[in-house]
C-alpha cells in the first residue's frame, strides 16, 4: 500500500498483514456486461481504489457476473490482479462441486495461482467445504479462509462454527439499522483473533432513503463528516473490533465520498452512542 494512502489501516489477527479498512464489494454493482458504459465506470473505480491503496475486494459466484467482470478489469485492462487482496466465496452444494466452482473462481478473477480469502457463504455445505478449504490453506492455494452470512438468524451456527474451527475471517452484516452482530458475534470473533468484515453498511440503501430530507448534523460535520454516507461508514469504522468494511457502488463519485469516510478522525465513544441515538430517533419518525 503506498504511504501516501489517506485509508485508514488495520491488521489481520491471525498474521498481523495490514490492509485498508476500506475495501470494495461487488454484489450487483459488478453485475454488467463487458464493454458496457457501467464496466467503463467500475475500470475508473477500481482505478482509483488501487491509486488510494485499497486492496480487499469481495466477491462471490453467486453474484452474477461479478467475478469474470472483476477479473476482467483487475486482471486485464488495469493489471493490478495481483495487487489486490482478493476474497470470494464458495457457495454451492456437493463437496466437489464445491472444489470446481473454487477453480473456476480462480479463473474468473485472473489468480489461477490462488485466493486471498475464501469464505463459505451463508454456511451453505460449510461441513463439505470447510475440510477443503483447510487443505487448500495448507497448500498455498487460500492464504484465509472464513465464513459469511447476511441473515441474523444464522448468528447461533456463525458463532458455533467460530468455537469449533479455526476461522481467519468472519463476514456479516453491520449497520445502524443492524447491529445484531455486535452483541455477541463480533466480541466472540474479538477473543478468537478472527478479522471481522461488515457488508451491507448501508443497509442496502435503505439507510439513505431514511435521511433522504435530513441535513448531516452539525457536531458531525465539525469531525468532518460531510455527507450521510461518510457519517454512516464512519460509525462502523469507529468500532475498532471491525476491521474492513466493504461497500458497494457503481459511481465513480460516490467511491471517492467512501474515501473521505474511510479516512481522518473517527468518531469517539460517545459520539458513536450519539448517533445510535440520532439514528432511533430518525427511525421513530419515520416511523409515525
Amino acid at each position: 500500500m503506498p504511504s501516501s494512502s489517506p485509508l485508514l489501516s488495520a491488521s489481520i489477527p491471525s498474521s498481523g498483514e495490514m490492509l485498508p479498512r476500506l475495501g470494495l464489494g461487488t454484489y450487483q454493482t459488478f453485475d454488467v456486461q463487458a464493454g458496457s458504459q457501467a464496466s467503463a465506470e467500475l475500470a475508473r473505480i477500481l482505478r482509483a481504489f488501487h491509486r488510494v491503496g485499497g486492496r480487499l475486494v469481495d466477491s462471490s459466484p453467486m453474484y452474477g457476473r461479478a467475478e469474470a467482470v472483476l477479473g476482467e478489469l483487475a486482471g486485464g485492462e488495469l493489471r493490478i490482479a495481483e495487487e489486490l487482496f482478493v476474497a470470494t466465496k464458495v457457495w454451492t452444494y456437493d463437496r466437489e462441486e464445491g472444489r470446481r466452482q473454487m477453480e473456476a473462481s480462480m479463473r474468473h478473477l485472473a489468480r489461477p495461482n490462488g485466493i486471498d480469502l475464501m469464505q463459505v457463504h451463508n454456511l451453505r455445505d460449510f461441513e463439505a467445504h470447510w475440510p477443503v478449504l483447510e487443505q487448500w490453506k495448507a497448500a498455498g492455494k487460500l492464504r484465509y479462509i472464513g465464513i459469511s452470512h447476511y441473515r441474523t438468524d444464522a448468528y447461533a451456527e456463525l458463532e458455533r462454527i467460530l468455537r469449533a474451527h479455526k476461522v481467519d475471517f468472519l463476514q456479516v452484516p453491520y449497520s445502524l439499522a443492524e447491529t445484531t452482530a455486535a452483541q455477541r458475534l463480533i466480541p466472540l470473533a474479538t477473543d478468537k483473533g478472527v478479522a471481522v468484515i461488515a457488508n451491507e453498511p448501508f443497509d442496502a440503501g435503505n439507510l439513505f432513503e431514511l435521511v433522504e430530507e435530513r441535513a448531516v448534523p452539525v457536531w458531525a460535520m465539525e469531525l468532518g463528516i460531510r455527507s450521510w454516507a461518510q457519517y454512516f461508514l464512519k460509525f462502523i469504522l469507529s468500532d475498532l473490533r471491525v476491521q474492513f468494511v466493504i461497500p458497494a457502488t457503481g459511481k465513480l463519485e460516490h467511491f471517492e465520498d467512501l474515501v473521505l469516510g474511510a479516512s481522518g478522525p473517527l468518531p469517539s465513544p460517545r459520539q458513536r452512542q450519539l448517533m445510535q441515538d440520532e439514528f432511533a430517533g430518525i427511525q421513530r419518525q419515520a416511523h409515525m
